[in-house]
């Protein structure tokens, strides 16, 4: 069987690759780093087994389960920091799992199963399908975002936000309409975003992907990015990576 890891952390690949080694049926034939690789290499590589953690910079474990389409289907076995709860909703679904840090005695129970839903096209397309279930019963629930305009503040959708701009001490929220205040600073409002398509392209500017209408190279480490509202960022030298990987996409 061919195995896809997929970790943003090297040392987590570095170790369930190296128990894969015990496998002789395991062939690792790459490593992801973010959601965006994943989905690349899952269309290039043709895995018949993927292991995937659920966060991930660019785009978690949940939305690559979601964009799996083709006729084949990978078997996807899920590496998990989840707390105890989450775990019992996972095996309610059927869908397996490894713990950090990875047992070996769990991967090789997980790699036996693999390799029975392996074995029928149905089999690898009902776990997909309950794989899809657990998603939906954990993913993080849509939020609100708070933005103050004069005296008002107003709850908005995060699909309404093309943008969050810091100016000095003020961070603005940008929408295709206005401008309003944030009640946060960048910085907690980029650790409460992690789980949707925000992505941080420069130290004062987190941009919705979904706004994203062209990107441009300025040069081979500098991009200009044009929203859907046709306002314009650039993208730092630091982030520039971000941006590849949406070009990967």
């Amino acid at each position: 069987m061919k195995a896809l890891i997929v970790d943003d952390e090297p040392i987590a690949r570095d170790v369930i690759r190296q128990e894969l080694t015990e496998f002789p049926e395991i062939s690792v034939v790459g490593e992801a780093e973010n959601g965006l690789d994943a989905l690349a290499k899952i269309q290039d590589l043709a895995p018949d087994l993927v292991f995937l953690d659920l966060q991930m910079p660019y785009m978690g474990g949940f939305e690559v389960i979601r964009n799996l389409s083709g006729p084949k289907v990978p078997v996807v076995v899920i590496v998990t920091a989840y707390d105890q709860h989450a775990i019992e909703a996972f095996e309610a679904g059927a869908v397996d799992y490894l713990l950090k840090p990875v047992s070996a005695v769990r991967l090789g129970r997980a790699v036996e199963r693999a390799r029975k839903l392996r074995g029928t096209e149905q089999g690898a397309a009902e776990q997909a399908s309950k794989i899809n279930e657990a998603a939906d019963k954990l993913a993080p629930k849509a939020r609100k975002i708070v933005g103050r305009l004069g005296q008002e503040y107003l709850l908005l959708d995060t699909s309404e936000v093309l943008a969050f701009q810091a100016d000095g001490e003020i961070v603005w929220i940008i929408t295709a309409r206005q401008k309003l205040i944030a009640t946060q600073s960048l910085r907690a409002i980029e650790e409460k975003l992690q789980s949707l398509p925000f992505y941080r392209i420069h130290r004062n500017a987190i941009v919705n992907v979904n706004h994203i209408r062209k990107m441009a190279a300025l040069s081979s480490q500098r991009w200009l990015v044009t929203m859907s509202n046709g306002q314009e960022f650039i993208v730092s030298k630091r982030m520039a990576h971000n941006v590849r990987h949406m070009l990967q996409w």
